[in-house]
């Protein structure tokens, strides 16, 4: 199994390709979903972005065409010592802020030194999630909103927590990404808006 992000333009070419592969498709839509399934027994089922559901014909440029962004949406990813925030108007950033906070890193040191190293690097990994979560509500707001989330699991999930950020709803997909930057995060928009294949191939399964 495999999963793969495709933008609206190139869902038409991808499903024709997977087609000319194994030697022909056939499509259906239910569940949400546009389902492929070839004479060889590979399949797919592709969503579009952002938790929406498809809800049209079994038709590769139906499906493409709804393979769109919401109006108002947001991106929130953190690790230790980085976050990036982006409140999005469609394919478009509204607001966003990229931010760093020094976290040391591990140490090889043992006994009472190990445990003070320790206890400053937990200070500081929590004074970096209050910063990211002070932006994140800064510019995602108090309203209801659906944001794509990535990272590190259990950074996200500290500055989540905050109470001004209660009212934040995540959809999928989670993004395993490195220290957010503002490259990372413009790859992260270009993937949370793109339809989400999941291909089981035979030649691979």
């Amino acid at each position: 199994m495999r999963e793969v992000d495709v933008p609206a333009s190139r869902v038409e070419r991808w499903v024709a390709n997977f087609a000319d592969r194994h030697g022909g498709v056939e499509l259906s839509a239910e569940g949400g979903e546009l389902r492929g399934s070839a004479p060889d027994g590979s399949r797919f089922t592709a969503r579009p972005p952002l938790g929406q559901e498809y809800a049209g014909p079994p038709a590769a440029d139906a499906f493409a065409a709804a393979v769109r962004p919401l109006d108002d949406w947001g991106v929130l990813l953190v690790r230790k010592g980085g976050f990036a925030v982006a409140r999005m108007a469609g394919d478009g950033m509204a607001a966003h802020k990229v931010g760093r906070r020094h976290v040391q890193g591990r140490t090889k040191a043992g006994g009472q030194s190990q445990q003070r190293f320790a206890r400053r690097r937990g200070n500081q990994a929590r004074e970096a999630y209050r910063a990211a979560a002070d932006h994140a509500a800064e510019i995602l707001g108090a309203g209801r909103l659906l944001v794509v989330t990535g990272g590190d699991r259990a950074a996200v999930e500290e500055v989540l927590a905050d109470a001004r950020l209660a009212r934040v709803a995540v959809v999928p997909p989670w993004m395993a990404v490195p220290d957010p930057r503002r490259a990372v995060l413009d790859d992260v928009v270009a993937r949370a808006v793109s339809a989400r294949f999941t291909v089981h191939d035979t030649q691979i399964d």
